[in-house]
């Protein structure tokens, strides 16, 4: 598994989209410092971003890498190793190279700009470890597609579909059943919703983070109202895990089944 997970890290590294990625993080740091002398603000407009771009390019870089790379994964299923290790050493790989991207593209910026003595420290680091969330979870569903469909067009519709429907309109179909039964008690509800989107997740996770309560929106508020900033980060962070964790259970499920 490590050496598939090398092999596919450093096949990402020298692959030029993967210097973009670094590139455009690494000048939207320095950019965001320049426009503002507060690094909280900063903090708040990058989650806007990274929640939205970053599992969009997981789910993109996750099922490109698959479809291009499967004439070395049959050669690789061909050899006496087990479908797990190799979707999983695949999948690792892909996931780790896009972190660091992110991380050291976001990291270089703050580091010049003095973040590890500034007590926004935690807030950065906190913001880091959600776009990590985000990266390894939306590969690791793009994976899952991946191996459902063997047609690459239905693949990448399907991925974009599903990024479309957490980021957008998992969202508005939330808010219309809000708006609609709001005369009752829908507290509960809503922290069952918000459970099966990582990306309402990531996006309270934050927010609680900084106490903004005025930014956290009905969910938020009712999540921090429920468990309190502490309890309410170890669940988002719990939950958070359970996502990297499910997918990736369905993905060595679906490989050892599937007919190559």
């Amino acid at each position: 598994m490590l050496k598939i997970l090398k092999y596919s890290f450093f096949d990402l590294m020298r692959s030029r989209w993967s210097y973009i990625y670094f590139i455009f993080y690494l000048l939207m740091g320095f950019v965001l410092l320049f426009l503002n002398n507060d690094v909280d603000k900063a903090v708040i407009t990058l989650l806007n971003i990274i929640i939205i771009l970053t599992p969009l390019i997981g789910t993109v870089f996750g099922i490109m890498y698959y479809y291009t790379s499967k004439e070395f994964t049959e050669l690789l299923l061909s050899q006496p190793l087990k479908r797990s290790t190799i979707f999983i050493g695949q999948y690792l790989g892909v996931a780790i190279s896009l972190s660091l991207s992110l991380i050291i593209g976001l990291g270089i910026p703050f580091l010049i700009y003095g973040i590890a003595r500034s007590s926004s420290i935690f807030n950065f680091t906190s913001l880091l470890i959600v776009g990590g969330f985000l990266t390894f979870i939306f590969v690791a569903l793009s994976y899952n597609i991946a191996l459902a469909f063997n047609d690459k067009i239905k693949g990448f519709g399907f991925a974009i579909l599903l990024w479309l429907f957490m980021a957008v309109i998992y969202d508005g179909i939330l808010m219309i059943v809000m708006m609609s039964f709001q005369e009752y008690p829908l507290d509960k509800f809503a922290l069952g919703a918000v459970m099966f989107n990582p990306i309402d997740l990531s996006r309270i996770l934050i927010l609680l983070k900084l106490d903004i309560s005025a930014l956290l929106g009905y969910t938020g508020a009712v999540f921090q109202k429920f468990f309190g900033t502490g309890r309410g980060m170890l669940v988002s962070l719990s939950m958070l895990t359970l996502w990297v964790l499910l997918p990736l259970w369905n993905l060595t499920r679906i490989a050892n089944k599937k007919d190559f």
